[in-house]
């Protein structure tokens, strides 16, 4: 693996940095107590092509490999981890599986504009009953003529009261577990497709996360993406990949962690001397340090097997397992540094903290993680 950045991945790197000090640093406090991003945003990440990063040109995308998606998606996870979900799920679950997955008519018809920012896309896999056991959801599409009838709720979307278009799976044969499951592309302003969003959260708080209910929803064949019965394999290519960037961001709220340490601990006095002089906050401020740098190269080396086409799936569990559980203990330990202070929102740790525990929930948990990577390395499944 190349650890140095080819011209172009550091200039995309720079340009998301520049993008994030400007357009997102300054605003986050005050979207986190709103509970709201500005939706503007979604545009400006469109313009700036950071939404169709790896997506082929000839489909709106700006085309680059997947090493340049994850320094954009870390820049964004260092400015807001809001953001950086916006980018994560509409492109990375979304529209690089349509990309994947879609017939010439589904990526002429979706990808322009989610590329763009001018839609969004949500991910609609997780039901109120099924979290970690997705091949056991319920929601059901039955056949009505040439059309697809589609009844069920899902829970936890990102995106959902934001998106034109719902990455849907849902249960379409009599087979248990995941044999029976289709991806369908249902366009958000369906008849029978209501939006609730969910406030009240912990962290991601200017993230539009919604629960979503689908009463007899009409789609035509046409809106199946990838074969009937084949929608579990096309979520969990998804995920795999989606767990690169999810790994990526947590970087970056890593490196937010280490940034604010360091500027407080020179800042702040204490006994005579700033607290960067005293050992246990250079222990605190070291062992950031060394968390930001490891999950920084695990994530790297997902990028680059997948740019170069090997299997990667069990080192993007490996990624997102450790990067999650990192960016928390960075989090905290950067909490630790800033003592009373870091406690109240004038100050961007105990954003840190609230936003980094999802990290080790969605898009697998850490258990989860762990289950994959032995099956992975044993043979033998414990699920």
């Amino acid at each position: 693996m190349n650890l140095e950045l080819s011209e172009e991945q550091a200039a995309v790197r720079r340009l998301a940095k520049d993008f994030t000090d400007r357009e997102i640093t300054p605003h986050v406090t005050a979207w986190d107590r709103a509970e709201e991003v500005d939706r503007g945003i979604v545009r400006k990440l469109g313009d700036l092509g950071f939404l169709g990063l790896t997506v082929p040109e000839e489909y709106g995308g700006s085309g680059g490999d997947h090493l340049a998606y994850a320094l954009v998606t870390e820049e964004l996870g260092r400015g807001d981890s809001s953001v950086r979900g916006i980018v994560s799920v509409s492109l990375g679950l979304v529209a690089k599986t349509i990309a994947a997955w879609g017939d010439e008519r589904q990526k002429r018809r979706w990808l322009p504009s989610l590329t763009s920012g001018s839609a969004l896309g949500c991910f609609g896999l997780t039901e109120p009953g099924t979290g970690s056991d997705a091949a056991a959801l319920t929601t059901r599409a039955r056949r009505d003529g040439g059309d697809w009838i589609i009844d069920g709720s899902k829970m936890f979307i990102t995106n959902g009261t934001w998106a034109d278009v719902v990455l849907l799976f849902a249960r379409t044969g009599e087979e248990p577990g995941h044999r029976g499951i289709s991806a369908f592309l249902v366009p958000a302003d369906s008849p029978g497709l209501e939006r609730r969003e969910i406030h009240g959260k912990l962290g991601l708080r200017g993230q539009a996360t919604a629960e979503l209910f689908l009463d007899g929803v009409r789609v035509p064949e046409s809106a199946l993406l990838g074969p009937a019965g084949k929608g579990f394999t096309v979520a969990m290519s998804a995920l795999a990949k989606g767990r690169m960037s999810v790994a990526a961001g947590c970087v970056g709220i890593a490196q937010a962690a280490l940034d604010a340490a360091l500027g407080y601990a020179a800042r702040r006095e204490q006994f005579g001397k700033p607290v960067a002089g005293h050992q246990l906050v250079q222990e605190l401020i070291s062992d950031i340090a060394v968390d930001v740098d490891a999950a920084r190269l695990l994530t790297w080396r997902v990028a680059d097997l997948i740019d170069r086409g090997e299997p990667f799936a069990t080192e993007a569990s490996k990624a997102k397992l450790f990067a999650s559980e990192a960016a928390v203990r960075a989090a905290n330990n950067a909490l630790q540094v800033f003592g009373g202070y870091g406690y109240i929102d004038e100050y961007p740790v105990g954003k840190l903290v609230r936003d980094a525990r999802v990290m080790t929930l969605y898009e697998g948990t850490s258990q989860i993680q762990k289950l994959l990577i032995g099956r992975a390395l044993t043979g033998v499944s414990a699920f």
